[in-house]
C-alpha cells in the first residue's frame, strides 16, 4: 500500500515538477525560481490527483481538499525536498537545458531517489492511520 501511495504521489509530483522545470528552464528563470515553481506545481498536481479520486466518491470539494491535504502533504513535501536536492546536486543539471540528456537523466534519477526515500515515509504514515490511510474511509477509487 505504501508503494502504491508513493507511486500515486510521484505521478502528481512528476507532472508538476516536470512542468515547473520545463517552464523555468525554457524562460531562463533562476534555479531558485525554477525550484519554487516546480514545487508549487507538484503540490497542485499531487493534490489534484488525490482530489479527483475522492470527489468521485460523491463528497463535496472542501471535504475532498481536506482529505487530499491530510493524505498527501507530508508525502509530497518529502518527495519534493529529495528530488529537488538531487537536481541541485547533480553538476550542471539545472543549467543543462531541455534539449540536454543530462537534464532529463538527472530528473529521472531524482524521481527514482525520491520514490525510494518517500516509500518508507508513507509506510510509516499509513501504519499510524495517517497519510494515504485517510483516504480509505472514502474507498480507494484509483
Amino acid at each position: 500500500m505504501a508503494a502504491q501511495a508513493t507511486l500515486h504521489c510521484l505521478i502528481g509530483c512528476a507532472i508538476g515538477e516536470v512542468l515547473g522545470m520545463v517552464i523555468g528552464t525554457a524562460t531562463g528563470m533562476s534555479n531558485m525560481a525554477t525550484v519554487v515553481l516546480a514545487v508549487a506545481l507538484a503540490f497542485v498536481f499531487g493534490y489534484a490527483l488525490t482530489m479527483r479520486g475522492v470527489l468521485r466518491t460523491g463528497v463535496d470539494f472542501r471535504t475532498a481538499l481536506k482529505v487530499a491535504l491530510a493524505a498527501d502533504t507530508i508525502s509530497i513535501a518529502v518527495m519534493e525536498i529529495v528530488d529537488n536536492a538531487v537536481m541541485l546536486t547533480v553538476p550542471g543539471a539545472m543549467d543543462a537545458g531541455l534539449n540536454s540528456w543530462l537534464f532529463w537523466v538527472a530528473l529521472a534519477g531524482a524521481f527514482v531517489v525520491a520514490f525510494i526515500v518517500t516509500t518508507p515515509v508513507n509506510k510509516w504514515l499509513i501504519s499510524r492511520g495517517k497519510g494515504h490511510a485517510v483516504m480509505h474511509q472514502y474507498h480507494h477509487g484509483h
